[in-house]
């Protein structure tokens, strides 16, 4: 069985963290014994507590595990072109083929990150492909609260998101807080991040949020990030 969800969709700053724990079927009462649920209803001294013991059986080999880290930069350029739901389709199939588990059927149980569970699963099964045809996607909305397994892939996620935020609060000396646009912590870390001549790698660019405080500090619309090197600097009207 495969669980998988992700933590920091929608964030302003750090990573997006997808999680597949991939565990034999007759292991899921392990997970309950560690009291796993989903991670939003842990407290973090219980989320670690619980990463750590899930950690301890993926290095013993007895689990698998895969994890995604997508960068803000990731996010920004997938925005020129498309959608958030298609890039979660990118990373939640990329989980699952990181736990490099080799078996031709089984059951994947995902957390849908589309307002359509149907169509979430179909495009999962699709981005898998061929080698993925037989085993069975389960795809609702809050599976994490729903599934052991998707618990445990749930807790992994965002124990590693919140060590990269640690990350970068760490690197950058700014207190960074949830990271969500409305903590006004976060607020303040971005008016910080935005206040040298571009913006700081740490944030997602394409996000409202930096737009607008952007705008305010600099007059000009936010750099959109450029695949190939640097920023490429939007102009305004008044230079026209």
């Amino acid at each position: 069985m495969i669980g998988v969800d992700e933590a920091g969709r929608g964030p302003v700053i750090g990573p997006l963290v997808v999680a597949a724990l991939a565990i034999p079927a007759e292991d899921i009462e392990i997970l309950s014994e560690l009291n796993v649920r989903d991670s939003k209803d842990l407290s973090p001294n219980e989320r670690l507590r619980i990463f750590t013991a899930i950690n301890q059986r993926i290095e013993d080999g007895k689990w698998k595990s895969g994890l995604i880290l997508c960068s803000p930069k990731r996010i920004d350029i997938n925005s020129l072109t498309s959608d958030l739901n298609s890039l979660e389709i990118d990373l939640f199939s990329e989980a699952i083929l990181a736990t490099g588990l080799y078996l031709d059927s089984g059951v994947i149980r995902a957390d849908a990150c589309d307002v359509n569970e149907d169509r979430f699963r179909n495009r999962l099964q699709s981005s898998l492909g061929e080698d993925w045809r037989n085993w069975r996607i389960d795809a609702e909305h809050g599976m994490d609260s729903k599934d052991l397994v998707t618990g445990g892939a749930s807790i992994i996620a965002k124990v590693s998101r919140d060590s990269a935020i640690e990350e970068i609060a760490a690197r950058t000396g700014i207190e960074i807080g949830s990271g969500y646009p409305s903590d006004k912590t976060t607020r303040s870390a971005v008016e910080k991040m935005l206040s040298n001549g571009k913006p700081h790698d740490s944030l997602r660019w394409s996000w409202a949020t930096v737009s607008d405080i952007w705008q305010n500090l600099h007059g000009t619309p936010v750099p959109v990030r450029s695949q190939q090197s640097g920023p490429v600097l939007q102009s305004s009207l008044d230079d026209w």
